[in-house]
């Protein structure tokens, strides 16, 4: 009830998209560097420690007199989100000039993966290092305000991946029915975009190609425990399938499977997922 106190319980861990999908990626071993700016407070020594096993952060910028960003999520009796508060300034100063000097270490990724956490002039600075050194770059944004971040056009952008609201915040439409997904699809694609996918939550994906759109069921799951880290689950165990399969189909498969499984559990990574534990279930 609005206005007065609530009974609740509370949990706290690290998050956020990038490191969320960094902690996927380094659990499926891969060599993961997460790219950001901490504050100089507990926070950033909580979130090191917790991720320093799956992930490197040799470019970190820590800036003086700023908090870390954190997240906090009001969630109802069945684990659906009711409200989220968000305190992100630090992330403003996660301007190009910080990164220059590590630009050359940039140019040698394997793959680059964006949130819109980060100003819109660094999400164009790591999408022009991309299009110049041919790497695969993929942009995930956390929410439909944040849609703004984006650029004008998604040449150079291997994989969007975005929910529905953001999609209809980005193309100015409303999207309700198949064909209207069918529609956003082909108007991401026609804005430059190799691959595109707008989850749907418990309905699962529309997924897009220049071959074909298609959609994907999410997987059933008899309860869902927390849905906090199923869209960056997924996200991360399409682009692991994408990276180790080189197949759309089957990295869309891995996804939803990481997706239901983390809806399973409170933790916001779930500590169980492992290659052998994806690929072979």
């Amino acid at each position: 009830q609005l206005g007065t106190s609530n009974p609740a319980s509370v949990t706290y861990s690290v998050g956020g998209v990038a490191r969320n999908i960094a902690e996927n990626l380094g659990r499926l071993q891969h060599n993961v560097q997460l790219v950001t700016t901490f504050g100089q407070d507990p926070d950033m020594e909580l979130i090191k420690s917790e991720s320093s096993a799956y992930m490197k952060f040799d470019y970190i910028e820590y800036l003086h007199n700023e908090a870390t960003g954190s997240y906090t999520a009001v969630l109802n009796n069945d684990g659906e989100l009711l409200i989220a508060m968000a305190n992100m300034a630090i992330y403003e100063k996660l301007q190009p000039s910080l990164f220059k000097r590590h630009e050359v270490a940039f140019t040698k990724s394997k793959l680059i993966i964006i949130d819109l956490n980060c100003p819109k002039e660094t999400v164009k600075y790591f999408k022009t290092i991309a299009q110049m050194n041919n790497i695969p770059l993929c942009i995930v944004p956390v929410s439909s305000p944040k849609m703004t971040r984006m650029p004008e056009d998604l040449n150079g952008v291997t994989y969007f991946i975005c929910n529905t609201d953001e999609a209809e915040s980005y193309l100015s439409m409303k999207i309700e029915k198949d064909e209207h997904y069918e529609e956003a699809c082909k108007k991401l694609l026609q804005l430059g975009a190799t691959y595109v996918i707008i989850t749907r939550g418990s309905k699962g994906v529309i997924a897009a190609s220049s071959d074909s759109i298609k959609a994907y069921n999410a997987i059933p799951v008899s309860e869902v425990v927390d849905v906090t880290g199923a869209g960056d689950a997924f996200v991360s165990a399409f682009l692991h399938g994408m990276l180790e399969l080189q197949n759309f189909e089957q990295a869309i498969e891995l996804g939803l499977l990481n997706s239901s499984r983390t809806l399973q559990c409170n933790e916001t990574v779930r500590p169980d997922l492992a290659v052998d534990e994806l690929i072979t279930n």
